[in-house]
């Protein structure tokens, strides 16, 4: 299959990912953290160095505030609802996925106060509205690093020196962008990032996580074992410990830190000027072929290797099962997840057939993904 779903989760991994997780399994997957012997040390220090490869990754100076979680929308859920209290305000934006506006729209019945900004047609904000939107009681502003639905970019150093400035904490989204795009939580001033380890940062499913800068408050949404402070009834407060009760996904998050390690090896960079390069060129053909409708900003300087198409009227669910049954290509059709995204480009609904480049993908996947686009139309 031509595997043009990136967004939803990336396919395929590098081959050392799918290495360290079999070694995990069969070489010592015992339990990091709960006992002293060998096996479990080296879990340990497995887990702890994903951590590091992170911090690298993101420039965290200290890896002990990322948080492992089992996806983006497990770190979005506990930032989100382990800061706002009644008659706090928060701002967030209409682009934005399920997993930042259902936890805000859930936690409107505790009595706290959202603002949701309204993009342009291409999905663009004005940091400008933020600004406007701000209030006494503003204690966060959430936004997107990327759409899920059109790839726009979003200015997050403007909208976090504005937060700076405002002593507003800034949440955020990096699950289109983390792997691929450069995120520096210090110059940009992002106080909370939450970004899931099964996309660009080529790690397998079931793991995420969420960096929590140094001195916020954030009630842990569960206690139990941690493997320290064990003489307590009560959760310890350091971190992360304070958030990571239970047994983690030792397999899953030393998976991720090789392909994390991946990334830093090519050069972040260097896999950014790939996707873009494909991206372009997608977007450039797509633009020549009859009663072909593109979404976003349509150019790849200022969208993540995410575009979103429709042909004519018809049904994106009945386009993206051609592609597969047809073509043998994978997309996704529909709202993927974002309503209030969808409303705002004006495709509620129809929705969108979306084409998610990745790390492998190729030009001749791109190719064949145009010829039929072009077969499809032909039939119409």
């Amino acid at each position: 299959m031509i595997y043009l779903d990136n967004a939803a989760t990336s396919f395929p991994k590098p081959e050392k990912v799918y290495e360290a997780i079999m070694s995990v399994m069969k070489d010592y997957g015992a339990n990091p953290g709960r006992s002293g012997h060998k096996l479990a040390l080296k879990a340990g220090r497995g887990i702890y160095e994903t951590r590091e490869l992170l911090s690298k990754l993101f420039n965290i100076s200290n890896p002990m505030n990322i948080i492992f979680t089992s996806n983006a929308t497990d770190g979005l859920n506990l930032a989100i609802k382990g800061i706002l209290k009644p008659g706090d305000h928060v701002i967030t934006t209409s682009m934005e996925h399920n997993s930042v506006l259902r936890p805000l729209k859930a936690l409107e019945k505790l009595g706290i106060e959202t603002s949701i900004v309204q993009c342009d047609s291409k999905g663009c904000i004005s940091v400008q509205d933020i600004e406007d939107n701000i209030n006494e009681d503003t204690k966060l502003i959430i936004t997107t690093h990327a759409s899920n639905v059109t790839g726009t970019i979003f200015p997050i150093k403007e909208i976090g020196n504005i937060a700076d400035k405002n002593n507003i904490i800034y949440m955020v989204d990096a699950a289109q962008t983390a792997g691929v795009y450069d995120i520096d939580v210090e110059n940009m001033k992002i106080d909370i990032l939450a970004f899931p380890g099964h996309k660009s940062l080529l790690g397998p499913q079931g793991t995420g996580g969420v960096y929590i800068r140094e001195g916020i408050d954030v009630m842990q949404m569960k206690e139990g074992g941690t493997g320290s402070k064990s003489d307590l009834l009560i959760q310890p407060e350091m971190l992360p410990d304070k958030f990571e009760s239970g047994t983690p996904n030792t397999p899953g998050i030393i998976g991720l830190g090789a392909g994390v390690q991946y990334i830093l090896d090519k050069g972040i960079e260097n896999i950014r000027k790939h996707e873009k390069n494909m991206t372009k060129y997608f977007l450039d053909e797509l633009k020549k072929i009859e009663l072909v409708r593109i979404y976003g900003p349509c150019d790849a300087e200022k969208q993540a290797p995410v575009v979103s198409i429709n042909i004519g009227d018809e049904d994106s669910s009945e386009v993206s099962y051609i592609l597969d049954k047809v073509f043998d290509i994978g997309v996704r059709p529909g709202l993927h997840c974002a309503p209030l995204a969808h409303k705002t480009i004006g495709t509620f609904e129809q929705g969108t057939v979306r084409f998610s480049l990745g790390t492998f993908t190729t030009h001749q996947d791109i190719e064949k993904a145009l010829e039929a686009i072009k077969n499809i139309v032909n039939e119409i």
